[in-house]
Parts: structure tokens; C-alpha cells; sequence
């Protein structure tokens, strides 16, 4: 079944979103060669490539096939060399293969891009208040303390 050709970059976003929430439940299911077969048409786009590859590489993985696992793991890094899981699942590819000294680099390699690019964390609404309120009772306690310190100064140093 082919899907007709999407026009705008709105509909090539949608669809690219909608293929990865299905590729992941077909993962799931472990239907992999559909969930590939959807992955690759989405690619297509070249919307989210290293996301689409990763996610490619997780399906090759979960599916035992671990030499194209690798490649879209390397894609994925080719793509978007900050891409910390990428990185991390093919030092995995690379210990199941038994190619330790590979494993052992990429691991400590993904270790260190880990603690260098740290993920983006969305907070809600309500996290955002809790911080802001938090941050605004801290600056208080300080610019109070500093008030009173040199009100102390002001009183006993003269």
C-alpha cells in the first residue's frame, strides 16, 4: 500500500510524527518489518532524520539484526552528531557483536556527550510557577540578608 505524496511541510510533519508513534507500537507488537517499512517511507521527507534513523536502529536492534542496526545508528550520528541515545545503543550494537574495544570507546564516548548535552526538559505550566516562585523566595532571602548586613554595618560602624 503506498501513501500519496504529501504536498505541504505541515502534512510531511504530521505524517512523520504519526509514523513514529505507529513504528514504535508496532515495535511493540514486534511486527519490525512493518515498523520498518514505515520508518523508511517516512525518511523520505527528510524531516527528523536522526530521530527516524534511531528509531530505525531500535527496530533493526529489537529484531536481531544487528548489522543494519549499526548503519542507522551510524546515520543517526551523521546526521546529528550530539545524538547521546545513538550513541549509547551502538556501543550496545557493539558488545552484542563482540567487538569489545569498539563497545568500550563508544561507550565512554556516549558517556561523556551524555554529561556534555544534556537533554532539553519541558517543564509544564504549573513546574514553571513552582521555579519562578522558588527562585523569587531565594533572590528575597539573599537581598534581605545583604539589607541586614549592612544595616548591622550602618549601626555599629559608626
Amino acid at each position: 500500500m503506498s501513501t500519496p505524496t504529501l504536498q505541504t511541510r505541515e502534512e510531511q510533519s504530521a505524517f512523520v510524527r504519526d509514523a513514529v508513534e505507529r513504528a514504535d507500537g508496532l515495535r511493540k507488537e514486534k511486527r519490525f518489518q512493518e515498523a520498518i517499512s514505515l520508518l523508511v517511507e517516512a525518511l523520505q521527507y527528510g524531516i527528523d532524520k536522526a530521530n527516524l534513523y534511531y528509531r530505525l536502529g531500535n527496530v533493526y536492534f529489537d529484531g536481531a539484526d544487528l548489522s543494519r542496526a549499526e548503519y542507522a545508528y551510524n546515520r543517526a550520528l551523521e546526521v546529528d552528531p550530539k545524538h547521546v541515545n545513538a550513541m549509547h545503543n551502538l556501543a550496545v550494537v557493539y558488545k552484542r557483536q563482540k567487538k569489545i574495544s569498539l563497545y568500550v570507546k563508544t561507550y565512554k564516548k556516549s558517556q561523556r556527550m551524555a554529561l556534555r548535552y544534556p537533554k532539553n526538559v519541558k517543564f509544564t505550566a504549573s513546574e514553571k510557577r513552582r521555579i519562578r516562585f522558588f527562585s523569587m523566595r531565594v533572590t528575597l532571602w539573599i537581598v534581605g540578608g545583604f539589607g541586614l548586613i549592612a544595616l548591622l554595618i550602618w549601626l555599629f560602624g559608626r
